[in-house]
């Protein structure tokens, strides 16, 4: 399976899946988190391969068209870049603060920042 694809649609699934049936949210659960195949699925659930790789195929569209329409996955994927990018301002302010032993009292606020920052990436 396709390591891009299986990313995608993990991140879409987290988003989304309420947003699924429950036979939906189950087989798309037991393929791409638990890395069931099809057969496996197909016998566990009593429902045809083709069912299974159907409810896969329509599970994947309706996921990938909510994040068309809300775009929930690419907002939280911008501001986990914007986290990253302060907290490396932040890092890089931190060095030259530390060169300057006047400034160094506000290293324990940048840290705290940091702190923050790396709170919000989780």
């Amino acid at each position: 399976m396709n390591i891009e694809k299986m990313i995608e649609i993990g991140l879409l699934f987290e988003q989304y899946k309420e947003l699924l049936t429950d036979k939906q949210r189950e087989i798309v659960s037991l393929y791409y988190e638990e890395d069931y195949s099809l057969g496996e699925i197909s016998e566990n659930l009593s429902v045809s391969r083709q069912g299974v790789y159907d409810t896969l195929k329509r599970s994947e569209k309706i996921l990938r068209d909510y994040e068309d329409k809300l775009k929930l996955v690419s907002k939280l994927q911008e501001q986990e870049e914007f986290v990253k990018l302060v907290e490396n301002k932040i890092v890089d302010i931190k060095q030259d603060l530390l060169q300057n032993r006047d400034c160094a009292n506000l290293i324990p606020k940048l840290e705290n920042i940091e702190d923050i920052c790396r709170e919000m990436l989780k």
